[in-house]
Parts: C-alpha cells; structure tokens; sequence
C-alpha cells in the first residue's frame, strides 16, 4: 500500500525520532515498518521502563504509547516524577476504546488518543503533526535558552535599567530611581537593547516576559 510522505501538506523532519513503547511485539513491528516506510526514524520498546532508560537526542521526537503495558503503565509516563523526563508529544493507542482514559489522558496533555485497529494513514498523519508541534517547541525553546543567555551577559546595571524600561518607566524616571544622569540611563538602555537585539520597548518586553516570566511592578 502506498502512503504520502508524512503526511498530506507535511515535509519530511529529516532528524526525527518516534518512539513506540508497545508490549505487543506484533504491533511495534508494524508501526516500526509504517513509519519507516515515511522515512521516519523509529526506536521501539517493550517497556515503558526500556524507553525510559534509553537515551533520547535533542531533535523533534513523539511517543507512540500503548496505554496498557505490563509494569509502568501508559498513563503513569504522564505523570510526575516521569512527566519532565519525557517532555515530548504523547499519543496514546489502546484496544480498549476505554473513554474514562481517553479523557484522562487528553487532560494530562496528550497529543492525541488513537484505538486499534488503526488506519495506516491515520497514524502517519498524526506522527506527522506531532512530529511538527515537537519541532516547534523546540525551535522556541533554543529562542528562548538564547534570549536568557544574553541576558545573563548583562552588566548588573544593564539589568536593572532595562527591566526598568520593560516596567514602562522613561530615561528621566530610571534616572531618578537609580541616582543616575538621564545619559548615563541613555547609554546603559541602549547597550542591554543592542545585546538583547530588540528594537523597540514592546520587543524589550516580550523578550523578558520569556526569560522572567514573573515580572513584578517595580512602580
């Protein structure tokens, strides 16, 4: 049977990993041999604790996740301490269509909830959609790691003046605040916008909101 690449509108991730943790050996060997026909890498285990002892690189990554399992069960992996070792797009399958866990698991954030049998096509497009939301959040993460790195390069009172400037306060009234000469403001607000690449205060703004989520009124 003949399947589209990854997915109708999709283009291939060419460093993607699926990972299918299934106690049934027959249904890992057939969603290994689907997605491989894609082009998709895949690793596949018996066990939830095989999966969760393996290595995973840092590329765009899902999990193909059979709800019943013999020890750590499907659902458990969403769970804490395991939720942020796995931190990745979770789709569940299961043989059950038991709808008590469908909702569980969708309110504890899976991606989606797939039941057996399943259509090949169903499957690969899923991947694929999953796939794309995982690279996404990691291309905003490597933005965000940045940001704060650039950030954490400013001089103290770099820092201090252009969290100032976020919180909406003018060059006069941080010059007041910090006992400063509104050039010497000037001169420190200018050199924390050129290290952090923002263009203007609203860029200022959300590019701190990222790095320090809770930003308290310093008014």
């Amino acid at each position: 049977m003949k399947h589209d690449n990854v997915g109708a509108g999709s283009e291939p991730l060419p460093d993607s990993i699926v990972y299918v943790v299934d106690d049934d050996e027959s249904i890992r060997g057939a969603l290994t041999s689907l997605l491989m026909s894609v082009g998709i890498h895949v690793r596949a285990f018996e066990s939830a604790d095989d999966f969760l002892a393996a290595e995973m690189p840092n590329v765009p990554s899902c999990l193909i996740l059979d709800i019943r399992l013999r020890g750590t069960s499907g659902l458990t992996l969403q769970q804490e301490p395991y939720k942020e070792s796995v931190r990745l797009p979770i789709v569940f399958l299961t043989g059950h269509g038991d709808i008590d866990m469908s909702v569980r698991a969708m309110k504890a954030g899976a991606f989606d909830f797939m039941t057996k049998p399943f259509k090949d096509q169903d499957v690969i497009d899923t991947i694929a959609a999953a796939l794309k939301r995982d690279s996404e959040l990691k291309r905003q993460e490597k933005i965000v790691a940045g940001i704060r790195q650039t950030f954490d390069l400013l001089t103290a009172r770099e820092r201090e003046v252009i969290r100032l400037v976020a919180d909406g306060l003018l060059n006069k009234q941080i010059a007041n605040r910090l006992c400063l000469s509104e050039v010497t403001v000037k001169i420190h607000r200018g050199q924390a916008m050129h290290k952090l690449k923002a263009r203007s205060v609203p860029d200022v703004v959300r590019k701190l909101q990222q790095v320090l989520p809770v930003q308290q009124s310093t008014r």
